[in-house]
This record gives C-alpha cells, structure tokens and sequence, in this order.
C-alpha cells in the first residue's frame, strides 16, 4: 500500500531541518520504502515535507515516520499519514 507522509515543521524551525537533513536522506535511503519525496517551500526555505512510502500497513507507515530523524529531532508541527492511490505518473 501506499501512505502520503504530509509533514509541516515548526515554526522557525530551518536550523533544526539543515542540522538532520544528512541523516534523514540516508534513513530514507536505507529504509528503501519512499517511492518520491521533497520539501515543502516557502520562498526558498523548506517549511515540511511529503513522502510516498510503499508499505505492508499503516502500522509500519507509523513506525517509519516515528524512527524518521526529523522527526526525532522534534522538526515537526504535525505530521499526516494518509492512505493514497497512484492514478498517474
């Protein structure tokens, strides 16, 4: 299944994002469940994110999302799973 990862950060949060950025991408990397990914921007500061993971359930969505850096890092305001359908692309 996939699950639409809709992450925003919290306010002022930029330091935070570029200080785990290196290890977010290669948990993302190793992890091997994220068909598409990228920030959200503002101008040209990242302000969240939104991944497609490729999962068994949203149990292990869940789990990615909680073991993800950033969000051990404390990065996020709110984060969204939602299941979602590919159609195009």
């Amino acid at each position: 299944m996939r699950i639409a990862l809709i992450a925003i950060d919290k306010p002022n949060a930029l330091q935070t994002r570029l200080d785990n950025r290196e290890a977010h991408l290669a948990y993302v990397a190793d992890t091997g469940v994220v068909e598409l990914a990228g920030p959200f921007l503002d101008g040209e500061n990242m302000t969240g994110s939104l991944l497609i993971l490729s999962v068994d359930n949203m149990a292990d969505a869940e789990k990615w999302a909680a073991n993800d850096p950033y969000a051990k890092a404390g990065l996020f305001d709110s984060v969204t799973l939602r299941e979602w359908k590919k159609v195009v692309g």
